[in-house]
């Protein structure tokens, strides 16, 4: 595959990084759709395909897959997702179309591997395949450039399927978002940039939407599994009000800002709490950490002796904080939990949105609590 040009190029992101960029499935999609739509009008499959993405960048594309027969045309591109750790990486996208019947302009359709929409909230309607706006735009625009010159109305059934597909969304948000039999098309400008985790920062905002609509007034951001099941517990929240922020709190936090729900719990584990507490609103260990001269302060507030808050500062984990705290009776969980709770309401900049938090040991206990406060 050619480089795209431009800034955001793939060449430009090694040279800036280290790191190759890569393409979406949307982009993989427009590309095989591009190349199938060729060969049914004049039979032969354009190798490699070029397209143009949203960003001007012209990305050209081998074929993996090429197929064609009465009335219809299918190719199939192999997904590089780069050096990000994409669970589509390497999957093989493929587009079959068909001529439409007059009139009926450009119909998406899923096929094997790409899922359905089942629940409310999300950019398309319910019962919709899960082919995202921006890479049904680029199919639209690539069918339209196509047909003219060959004197066709831009009447074309396209559909998209992913090869495993089912199998790969079970380790995506899909489910939990009511997409149901395979994966989503995604993409905004074609190009996956490698550990932005662009993609599941949207999968966060969708999430809030499919809660919004079903009409949750609650919702949790959690940051694991085992925060997950502890809300469960405590709240007994469906699946669809709970949102896998993983180390994104802050995205949790900013989407609900413009787009409200009464109430939010956070959980998380105290580690990564108390990076909240402190501020951070990126938890990941690569890009921030326990601040243990944060934590000396609060263990302090909430009565620890001068030994032990000494101590505290100069610990070597969170946990052995909490810990030493446990060990003399110092509510050190729950001091961690109202900071992180009021952290939460200063990102929330007075939106409607009431806040408690949790926070869990390894063991999936609760070791701090923040009963729930609204705006300030």
């Amino acid at each position: 595959m050619s480089e795209p040009v431009g800034q955001g190029g793939r060449a430009e992101q090694l040279r800036r990084t280290g790191l190759r960029s890569g393409w979406t499935t949307g982009a993989c999609a427009t590309a095989a759709t591009t190349a199938a739509y060729t060969a049914l009008l004049t039979g032969e499959f354009p190798d490699p395909v070029t397209i143009t993405l949203p960003g001007g960048q012209r990305p050209s594309f081998a074929l993996a897959r090429e197929e064609v027969g009465r009335g219809w045309a299918m190719a199939a591109i192999v997904k590089d997702a780069g050096d990000d750790p994409d669970v589509t990486h390497l999957a093989l996208v493929r587009s079959t179309v068909r001529h439409g019947a007059p009139g009926s302009g450009v119909v998406f359709f899923a096929g094997p591997g790409v899922g359905t929409i089942t629940l409310p909230g999300l950019p398309l309607p319910v019962g919709e395949p899960a082919i995202n706006p921006v890479p049904r735009r680029l199919m639209r625009e690539a069918v339209q450039a196509l047909a003219g010159p060959h004197g066709r109305p831009a009447d074309v059934a396209i559909e998209i399927s992913v090869d495993h597909g089912e199998e790969l969304a079970r380790n995506t948000w899909n489910p939990r978002l009511g997409i149901v039999g395979g994966l989503s098309i995604l993409g905004t400008t074609g190009i996956v940039v490698p550990y932005s985790c662009s993609a599941w920062i949207d999968s966060i905002r969708r999430g809030i939407d499919v809660a919004v609509a079903m009409g949750h007034p609650h919702v949790a951001g959690c940051t694991g599994s085992t925060s997950e099941r502890a809300v469960v517990s405590e709240h007994g929240l469906p699946d669809e009000a709970l949102l896998d922020m993983g180390d994104f709190a802050g995205a949790v936090l900013k989407y609900l800002r413009g787009h409200p729900i009464p109430r939010l719990t956070i959980a998380g584990g105290f580690a990564k709490m108390s990076k909240l507490a402190a501020g951070h609103l990126d938890l990941h260990s690569g890009r921030s950490q326990v601040d243990t001269q944060f934590l000396a302060g609060l263990a302090h507030g909430v009565g620890a002796s001068p030994a032990l808050t000494a101590s505290i500062g100069t610990a070597g984990t969170g946990l052995g904080a909490l810990q030493a705290c446990q060990e003399q009776g110092v509510p050190l969980g729950d001091a961690v939990a109202l900071a992180a709770r009021d952290a939460a309401l200063v990102v929330l900049r007075g939106a409607p949105v009431t806040v408690d938090t949790l926070c869990i040991d390894r063991a999936g206990v609760i070791v701090g609590w923040a009963q729930p406060a609204g705006p300030r």
